[in-house]
């Protein structure tokens, strides 16, 4: 299975490469006022508007650095009844992949119910690396607000 991997920090996460729809460089972002947090604004996709997290702001509670290696990851998120929206996912250093059995990652024993998108782990010789489950990463307050029938769909 192919993996999308990226930082926060100093620690390394990957996505799963088959829910991705695209990765772009960092481009104009509308800041939302009043957002919920981890929410850094929307982008313009296609003339389509999409939700944008911030998943430093989310997991350590600062802004990504706007830096080359920052990337914004488009994802097929999963709404409700096998539909699914479109998402940015704002990353540090989002430049690598990595093909690895899902069987190689297991479960870290830590649980954190505040962040239940922290997966299970593997290890390589760069060290540890976090499978990030995007079908868990947004709370169903949030989710509620960024896709209801009359905002962004």
């Amino acid at each position: 299975m192919l993996f999308f991997l990226f930082r926060m920090g100093d620690d390394r996460y990957a996505l799963d490469a088959l829910q991705i729809a695209e990765v772009l460089p960092l481009v104009g972002v509308k800041a939302i006022p009043q957002a919920p947090s981890g929410v850094a604004g929307i982008l313009d996709y296609h003339c389509v508007p999409v939700p944008l997290i911030d998943l430093s702001q989310l997991a350590l509670g600062r802004p990504a650095r706007q830096r080359l290696g920052t990337r914004i990851i488009l994802v097929n998120y999963p709404v409700q009844n096998g539909t699914y929206h479109l998402l940015g996912l704002l990353a540090e250093r989002a430049t690598e992949i990595m093909r690895r059995d899902p069987t190689d990652f297991v479960a870290s024993g830590v649980g954190n119910d505040t962040a239940p998108y922290l997966g299970p782990v593997a290890a390589d010789a760069q060290g540890m690396v976090q499978w990030i489950k995007i079908d868990q990463l947004l709370p169903s307050s949030v989710r509620d607000q960024l896709f209801t029938q009359s905002g962004i769909a």
